[in-house]
């Protein structure tokens, strides 16, 4: 059973019993909200490990309310507090929410295994659409408006990669965003990556279990030295998982359950 609790700061939604042994922090993607978490976590095999789950929307997504500093950074300490507060002991990160996963783990707030989910770990990884809203958002009085037109389109664009049964409510998540606040958002996310060049040797160097979650026919890219990397560190398992794409969180929610369920149990 899932409970919802949205609060002035937060859109938070809660599953498990309340005796769990261990706890996962699940975080979704840019444009997205903890909705987007909900078919996994009514997974049997999340409700069999007796897990704890807590999905939160990064805040300014969904029309939350926005930190003021939107970095990547600043996401990570936010959440790394969330994470102590629940005793979360695993986190689960999608797109944005992955980039947001690895930071926690680079800066010591968070110490416990990652399962990120499409990540991108690199600027040339990117979708060129979000590539394209970067490079306008740089021109003064362009960026705001180019999100305007974005948010109309986006959500018809991927409405039939989403889930028969679920594409009017989460296309309709995908919408409701603030044009300013996600030209604002995705300008630190894409100054984040150009900083650091590629994620992945930060995500090994911290030696936390991490699981690398794909699509097969996910259009994210990975380039060659990446997978490289990502296949040389010990602490990395990759996993590819057949028919999905971006979206393999709603489109394969079994698959994905187990995987956290098998990140869990390394926990003990």
């Amino acid at each position: 059973m899932s409970t919802e609790t949205r609060t002035a700061d937060w859109d938070i939604r809660t599953a498990g019993p309340a005796d769990a042994r261990h706890r996962a922090l699940l975080l979704p993607g840019g444009l997205c909200t903890a909705e987007f978490y909900a078919d996994v976590m009514a997974e049997p095999a999340l409700a069999d490990a007796r897990l704890g789950l807590t999905a939160v929307t990064l805040p300014g997504f969904g029309r939350t309310p926005a930190p003021q500093d939107v970095s990547v950074e600043n996401y990570a300490r936010l959440l790394g507090r969330v994470a102590a507060e629940r005793g979360c002991d695993l986190v689960v990160g999608q797109g944005l929410g992955s980039t947001v996963a690895i930071e926690m783990a680079v800066a010591g707030a968070f110490t416990g295994p990652l399962v990120l989910l499409s990540p991108s770990f690199s600027r040339n990884d990117e979708a060129p659409e979000f590539a394209l809203l970067d490079r306008l958002g740089r021109v003064p009085g362009l960026g705001g408006a180019a999100w305007a037109v974005a948010l109309r389109l986006f959500p018809r664009a991927v409405r039939d990669s989403l889930p028969p049964g679920r594409r009017d409510t989460l296309a309709a998540v995908l919408a409701d965003n603030d044009p300013a606040f996600c030209h604002r958002a995705l300008r630190h996310y894409y100054d984040h990556l150009d900083r650091h060049g590629s994620l992945v040797p930060r995500l090994c160097a911290t030696a936390l279990p991490a699981w690398v979650v794909r699509g097969e026919a996910d259009d994210i890219g990975l380039t060659d030295g990446e997978r490289r990397d990502l296949d040389a560190c010990p602490s990395i398992t990759l996993v590819p998982v057949p028919r999905a794409g971006h979206g393999v969180l709603v489109e394969q929610p079994a698959r994905v359950a187990a995987i956290i369920a098998e990140a869990a149990a390394r926990l003990g």
